[in-house]
């Protein structure tokens, strides 16, 4: 647990140091005093309305995708697998673009990507279920479903209005700008409920199937059924991160192997995995809105940059390994 109370400590403490930044710079123990209700007025308003709901949305969905990702590469053995690649986010963006081209409004457009992530999960699973969930299966379906609502996604970018064109791509980009109180409580509240519900429910069990169904079996673990317990908690985690802050890429992918690597235990590594991925997350926002100059970038284009060469490294690692 060493591990996840580091990235737990250092999430929180780039969390403070972002809040503090910006125009209006604000010590950390001023910002810690604040949040405590000992800041002044201007400090309170700046603090508690407009920077911090911010950096909770940073934490909370960093965490609610690296666990979802956790879960997922748990399940199909596969370290490449993750809600990023078997389509969950491309679902959510079409939940989403439905709503943006129909003219709804932010609140319409977080439901609609709820909605979309959650229909795509039932599809896959649907589609994959064959007496039993097989990690090869399912992660071939979601190859063909992400394929597929790819191209649904930029057809329904060409009939969209321009201003309604532009809404959506900022959103497609992943990006927590503008983010306040209305958009982070289901996502808190999602994670409260779902949390202990994926760790403590299942976190023993899908480390024992990790060694085999039937030695899983033979310990009283009903597999398929923690198997659907798990993944349907990591689809509605996925959903509601890219509800918040878009479908942000190569968090659920990167934070569960840098977790392993980190606490080097067997097994999902489920709150280390969480925890690495609020660090990561809240620290590629800090980056996103400071590290280039006046120009703030979104969120999903670093963790796209970031991610994308940790990717290339894993696939040619892979490969070195015989693996592929």
């Amino acid at each position: 647990m060493a591990a996840a109370a580091g990235c737990l400590f250092a999430a929180l403490a780039v969390g403070v140091l972002s809040v503090g930044s910006g125009e209006f710079p604000i010590g950390p123990a001023e910002v810690l005093r604040t949040v405590a209700g000992s800041g002044t007025p201007a400090q309170d308003f700046i603090v508690n309305e407009l920077r911090l709901p911010r950096v909770i949305a940073a934490l909370l969905a960093g965490a609610a995708l690296a666990l979802s990702g956790a879960v997922f590469q748990s399940v199909v053995r596969n370290p490449l697998g993750s809600p990023d690649l078997l389509g969950l986010t491309q679902g959510a963006s079409t939940g989403a673009l439905v709503v943006v081209i129909t003219g709804g409004s932010s609140a319409a457009l977080a439901g609609g990507a709820v909605a979309g992530g959650l229909l795509t999960g039932l599809l896959i699973f649907a589609l994959a279920w064959r007496q039993g969930l097989h990690g090869l299966r399912l992660v071939l379906i979601g190859i063909g479903v992400m394929a597929m609502l790819t191209g649904v996604n930029g057809y329904l970018l060409t009939r969209a209005k321009l201003m309604e064109a532009s809404r959506a791509v900022l959103w497609l980009t992943g990006s927590l700008d503008g983010r306040g109180w209305a958009e982070v409580t289901p996502l808190l509240i999602a994670v409260t409920v779902l949390l202990p519900v994926t760790v403590i429910g299942c976190g023993r069990a899908l480390r024992m199937a990790e060694m085999g169904d039937d030695a899983a079996h033979a310990l009283g673990i009903r597999v398929e059924r923690v198997r659907l317990v798990a993944l349907g908690s990591a689809v509605a985690l996925a959903s509601f991160a890219a509800a918040c802050a878009g479908p942000v890429a190569f968090v659920a992918l990167t934070a569960p192997q840098l977790a392993k690597r980190l606490t080097k235990a067997p097994g999902p590594n489920l709150v280390p995995a969480a925890c690495m991925g609020a660090a990561l997350l809240v620290c590629a926002d800090w980056a996103a809105q400071n590290a280039f100059g006046a120009r703030q970038l979104p969120v999903g284009v670093v963790t796209g940059l970031l991610g994308g060469g940790y990717l290339v490294w894993l696939l040619a690692r892979q490969r070195r390994a015989g693996r592929l």
